[in-house]
């Protein structure tokens, strides 16, 4: 946020900036509130913190009948952890200003998540709220709402090289990660350890580079118009 904050100011010297955060983790509320104190630099800017999820702050903002309008609001990988994600976009394209913009960040169909939830989910356990979702899910979404909106590919990779030595202790963590099971190496069945680390050697998931194994985190970025 602190980025995007400077990058306006730097855009717009002097225009004032009203940012307003939804954060439902106190921790993450509490470290940018640190950042900010750190930042003298930062003229011209208030925070407004609501330390809620989104579906709380939405059913806050209905109650209180005040449906404030902004002229960007971001969701930055963020949208795997909503309980209705259709809804949850609707509301918050609702709250955009005339010209304003939504930006999603989510992982893109090309993304060896994708390939890896696609194929294997059956090995794999629900998330927080039993979503893998990709850009695709998210387009379709805007299209049945009938928003205007353009999708960016940002490339990005992960050295998951560490996944495949044994007894590494950086690799367990790794594999942790990508399955959502703690310390998976040393639970689960050698066939399903064999199957999903064959998963993952795969074109569709990895690349290799200079014998290095490298996982496809690629990302798109959506922007929706008002």
């Amino acid at each position: 946020d602190l980025k995007m904050i400077r990058i306006l100011q730097a855009v717009h010297p002097g225009v004032f900036i009203d940012n307003e955060i939804v954060e439902p983790n106190p921790q993450h509320v509490a470290a940018y509130k640190e950042l900010v104190n750190q930042a003298p630099d930062l003229q011209n800017v208030s925070f407004i913190w609501h330390q809620l999820t989104s579906l709380e702050y939405e059913q806050q903002v209905k109650e209180k009948g005040t449906h404030k309008k902004f002229d960007f609001i971001h969701m930055i990988q963020m949208l795997y952890r909503v309980e209705d994600i259709p809804n949850t976009i609707k509301f918050f394209h609702s709250c955009l200003d005339h010209h304003g913009k939504l930006l999603i960040i989510i992982l893109s169909d090309s993304s060896g998540w994708a390939s890896l939830w696609q194929q294997h989910r059956d090995c794999l356990p629900s998330t927080d709220r039993g979503h893998y979702i990709t850009c695709g899910g998210i387009t379709a979404v805007l299209r049945r709402l009938g928003v205007q909106h353009r999708v960016y590919e940002l490339p990005s990779g992960w050295d998951i090289t560490e996944c495949f030595i044994e007894g590494d202790a950086v690799g367990g963590r790794m594999m942790d990660f990508l399955t959502g099971t703690k310390n998976f190496l040393g639970t689960a069945p050698p066939a399903l350890r064999r199957r999903l680390q064959e998963a993952l050697c795969r074109p569709e998931c990895s690349s290799t580079r200079d014998g290095r194994i490298i996982f496809s985190n690629n990302l798109s970025m959506i922007v929706a118009e008002s």
